[in-house]
């Protein structure tokens, strides 16, 4: 996997890691540790992008999906006013693999199976086959299991290490903090069973009602979101038969 469909942005000034502090969902804080994947919602707790902030002798790089890179930069812009910063583009790359470690790589902080990300110009591990790494982990991707109508906490953010309780206010903190404490999720994105195939986006149904839509597939497995209470081992994706049980939440 090379960078090809990712951006990189720059953010450097006195106040970067301040001023980042007070938009994204995670604690800042974590880049003296290496990557911080991150999100920066709207007011109403829906996702505008995820990415991930990376620590660097020139400020804190931001890597987002390129489809995302325009508009994150706008909000991030708008949202600036005095602050003693620059927001810019950058012609780096990224490069991603799960073998031997660049020394100037970084560990994927999402999961472990996801290896590490490196912004130095090392060469990627193109042999591996990353569709089927990211469902079976439930790794949700910019602009197919993660899109504007996106809640954190339903996509996995929590488990994924891309927000923090703890760090204080942010843009959309106060309908995640209530999704978080104040309710049970009853809508999600998991793993499931599915034998044969349907396009991503393919409504779920269980006994005639919507119960869902099917994302990425690897093989027997896809990501899915689903409603929980409706959601059984039995269900329907056109032609294809999908199954899933909270025993197999991850």
């Amino acid at each position: 996997m090379t960078g090809t469909r990712r951006k990189l942005l720059r953010v450097r000034g006195d106040e970067a890691k301040d001023f980042l502090q007070g938009l994204v969902t995670n604690d800042v804080a974590g880049l003296d540790e290496g990557l911080v994947y991150t999100a920066l919602l709207t007011p109403q707790g829906k996702l505008i992008a995820d990415f991930f902030l990376v620590p660097s002798d020139d400020g804190i790089l931001i890597d987002v999906d390129e489809s995302l890179a325009e508009t994150l930069l706008q909000r991030l812009s708008i949202y600036k006013l005095r602050a003693k910063i620059e927001l810019e583009k950058t012609d780096l790359t990224v490069s991603c693999g799960i073998d031997a470690m660049p020394q100037t790589a970084f560990f994927d902080p999402r999961h472990p199976s996801l290896g590490w990300r490196d912004y130095s110009g090392a060469p990627a591990q193109n042999s591996v086959n990353w569709a089927e790494l990211h469902v079976a982990a439930c790794i949700p991707q910019s602009g197919i299991e993660l899109t504007p109508d996106t809640y954190i906490l339903e996509a996995g953010f929590e488990r994924l290490n891309g927000v923090d309780f703890r760090k204080g206010c942010y843009v959309g903190q106060e309908v995640t903090a209530r999704m978080k404490h104040k309710t049970e999720l009853r809508k999600g994105l998991v793993t499931v069973d599915i034998v044969g195939e349907a396009a991503p986006g393919t409504a779920i149904e269980a006994d005639g009602k919507p119960v869902g839509t099917l994302y990425s597939q690897a093989g027997t497995k896809a990501m899915a979101y689903l409603r929980f209470d409706r959601a059984s081992l039995y269900m329907q994706a056109d032609s294809a038969r999908v199954s899933w049980s909270k025993s197999d939440a991850t």
